[in-house]
């Protein structure tokens, strides 16, 4: 279960993430409200998970989880650049943490 926890924190990342730069500076109160909610989320369920994950590969797999999701949103909702080198390492980055998983006794 403790995977499933890791799974939705590193989703809630990548929403607040979003909504963080939707809050343009935390001017817009919607998007800065929902930051806030989402990024308490993450952190809640981050914590859940390293009840039984080492805290090393926790983290790592959070942080990559949301840094490839919100490098993948980039792409799609804010038009940034799909290049062939960037698309490579976020593939790297998705590899690596299937890694951690694999070799991980949580």
């Amino acid at each position: 279960m403790a995977w499933i926890w890791l799974i939705i924190a590193g989703l809630f990342e990548m929403t607040f993430a979003v909504c963080l730069k939707l809050s343009d500076g935390f001017t817009k109160p919607f998007y800065t409200i929902a930051f806030i909610i989402t990024a308490l989320l993450s952190l809640y369920f981050l914590t859940k998970a390293m009840v039984s994950i080492p805290l090393g590969t926790a983290y790592a797999v959070w942080t990559g989880i949301g840094a490839s999701g919100i490098a993948i949103l980039g792409i799609f909702l804010f038009g940034e650049p799909a290049t062939f080198l960037r698309l490579f390492f976020i593939t790297m980055l998705i590899a690596a943490i299937v890694g951690l998983k694999f070799v991980s006794n949580g």
